[in-house]
């Protein structure tokens, strides 16, 4: 597969992530307007995290992101208290930071074998590909979140 697409859709996606989280202050990062489960920065740790278990948990690769933020925004997770500026600073660097990481461990090619598996939408995982475009497909997803709540903020 030539993921040069989905990799420079991934980071267009990430991009407009940044820019549009760095027009909000920590406050408004982490409001949940009614009607909402989750807010702003829930969102960019949720796809950081998502990123991190589709690509290289698959893979059975180490994790690339501390124990505590893959976990707090794992699917499932709402916000339980509000991330304070060194977590959403940490965050902000992962959204591009991961991108960088991917692509070197993919040049040293570092991912093992795909552990197949279906996703709780129905959609099946049976290559490291089908992880890379399911990738963009939830971060797309979760950028109309973001859209939405920004609305409110």
């Amino acid at each position: 597969m030539d993921v040069s697409s989905v990799i420079k859709t991934w980071k267009t996606t990430r991009f407009w992530f940044l820019d549009l989280a760095n027009r909000y202050d920590n406050d408004q990062l982490n409001v949940i307007p009614h009607g909402f489960n989750n807010n702003l920065i829930w969102h960019l740790g949720h796809v950081i995290s998502v990123q991190d278990s589709l690509i290289y948990k698959s893979t059975g690769v180490s994790s690339t992101l501390p124990d505590e933020l893959r976990l707090k925004y794992k699917p499932g997770s709402r916000p339980e208290n509000v991330a304070d500026g060194t977590e959403i600073d940490l965050i902000k660097s992962l959204l591009l930071a991961q991108i960088d990481w991917t692509e070197k461990d993919m040049a040293q090619q570092l991912f093992g074998p795909f552990q197949e598996r279906t996703l709780s939408t129905g959609y099946h995982l049976g290559s490291l590909e089908d992880a890379f475009v399911f990738n963009n497909f939830h971060e797309g997803l979760h950028m109309g979140y973001f859209m939405g709540i920004k609305k409110f903020v």
